[in-house]
């Protein structure tokens, strides 16, 4: 319960003058040093023109339909997600164009699957999870389709919602995934850095206005599985004692 300032002002006077008589008690009131300034944030370059696009193309970010695949009950555990990756897929390349080799070798190995199963070593589409991404109370559907050889440690990863009694792509991105984790409504994709050490971490939430999963944070941090020790320093050079003098290199020895 938040109490008012006048309480706490009485409660302190309270506490200091029975301390007062405590004659030195070590729980003595002290004060705490100076308080260091807020300060607010400084703008750099504050006439700088707005750019007029983006200095890079980082695609559209939107809510795609995926057509012929029917959702019975609008219960997307009754539909397979087999059909479902195959059919999105098809309609919607994402990350790489139809005429990317990758793509069409991906989009072959997915019209060799058995629509009946998934995770083997013949179908690209992993095994499927089910969380609610959108706040809706419905589960939602998240795929896992391992692109062609040669990029076969890069990772397409797709959810699904049923929007307006459509099945909906509410997120798709691709990267050479280390893992992907589930937390309340959000996805997390861990990613291979380029720094020895360090991988991406991009946290992708339901944004209600786009209607479509947005990265909401993508930082760069150390990995899980980086050594823990800190980086060896060589010994500092002790001092010598005064007056001692140091001697001279041999000619002979080795540069």
């Amino acid at each position: 319960m938040h109490r008012s300032r006048p309480v706490l002002a009485a409660g302190l006077v309270l506490s200091a003058a029975l301390l007062a008589g405590g004659c030195g008690d070590p729980g003595d009131l002290r004060g705490a040093g100076t308080t260091p300034t807020a300060e607010a944030p400084t703008r750099l370059w504050p006439k700088l023109p707005p750019p007029s696009a983006p200095a890079e193309d980082y695609g559209t970010i939107e809510s795609l339909p995926v057509k012929g695949v029917s959702v019975p009950d609008g219960d997307l555990r009754k539909v397979n997600p087999v059909a479902v990756a195959k059919a999105d897929f098809d309609e919607n390349p994402g990350m790489y164009g139809r005429s990317d080799a990758v793509y069409k070798e991906t989009a072959r190995q997915l019209d060799r699957c058995d629509t009946g199963r998934t995770g083997d070593d013949e179908c690209p589409v992993l095994n499927a999870y089910y969380r609610d991404l959108t706040g809706d109370g419905e589960d939602d559907l998240i795929v896992g389709i391992r692109l062609a050889k040669g990029h076969a440690e890069n990772l397409d990863i797709r959810a699904y919602a049923m929007e307006k009694k459509k099945l909906t792509q509410i997120m798709e991105m691709g990267d050479a995934v280390l893992g992907v984790e589930l937390a309340g409504h959000e996805v997390i994709v861990r990613a291979v850095s380029g720094m020895d050490g360090y991988e991406y971490r991009t946290v992708w939430s339901w944004d209600s206005h786009q209607k479509t999963m947005l990265p909401t944070t993508d930082e760069i941090v150390r990995s899980v599985n980086a050594p823990s020790g800190k980086p060896s320093r060589k010994p500092s050079r002790k001092p010598e004692p005064a007056g001692s003098v140091r001697p001279a290199p041999s000619p002979d020895a080795s540069r």
